[in-house]
């Protein structure tokens, strides 16, 4: 058994992860912003250790860059990474589509009704959030949704990179969304339609609503990228 310690320095460096990630998330950590390990130590009161923990592990995570001289910044991605993004969960939930359809249509290809009923909660409230432009709101159940979703339907192994890739996404999209007066209009909200699809084990509108969602997001891709913008 670890001493508690350890335990208590682990804890430290994950709620430390935490909250930087939410400082990138909510767009008060801007990509390219810089900061040294004694800087984030001073912030939270705490000492270095679990901090250069915490920032070794977003590092990891593709969130921020590290250099050996200046310390860690907030890495920043370009659309090209946005786009890389989509076509990643696009592959990987066609391939969980696949497997939902082999499955067939009784109960071993419908998700759990029990297990559905925590994320039909997130579902609601990210649709809500979407339809009120209110993008604070949004991510933390968007992000919360599809988590909880992935857990469902896929391996863990799955549902870990597809959580990564939608962190990421929103890491890179927050200071667009935020800067664009018309930002609101793009945020997607077919949580609630994509809950039912699964409820019903009807994988064809499952295709239909993850199609919506990827076209939606290239779309808006290509938007960042036109010259009237």
């Amino acid at each position: 058994m670890p001493a508690s310690g350890a335990v208590t320095r682990h804890t430290l460096r994950q709620q430390i992860a935490d909250a930087l990630r939410d400082e990138v998330l909510a767009g008060r950590l801007l990509p390219l912003r810089e900061f040294t390990v004694k800087q984030i130590a001073e912030q939270y009161g705490v000492s270095a250790t679990p901090v250069r923990e915490a920032l070794v592990d977003l590092s990891a995570q593709g969130l921020l860059d590290s250099d050996q001289h200046r310390g860690f910044r907030v890495h920043q991605f370009s659309v090209d990474d946005f786009r890389g993004m989509v076509e990643a969960r696009s592959l990987i939930m066609d391939g969980i589509i696949r497997k939902l359809e082999e499955a067939g249509e009784g109960p071993a290809g419908r998700p759990h009704g029990a297990a559905l009923v925590s994320v039909r909660r997130r579902a609601e409230e990210a649709t809500r959030a979407a339809r009120g432009g209110d993008l604070d709101i949004l991510i933390g159940y968007d992000l919360r949704f599809w988590r909880e979703l992935g857990g469902i339907v896929a391996n863990r192994y799955v549902a870990d990179f597809l959580h990564r890739m939608r962190v990421q996404a929103w890491v890179f999209s927050v200071p667009f969304l935020r800067g664009d007066p018309d930002g609101g209009e793009w945020l997607w909200g077919g949580h609630e339609r994509l809950i039912e699809a699964l409820t019903l084990a009807d994988t064809a509108a499952v295709r239909v609503v993850v199609g919506e969602y990827n076209d939606h997001s290239l779309e808006w891709a290509e938007r960042l990228e036109s010259p009237a913008r």
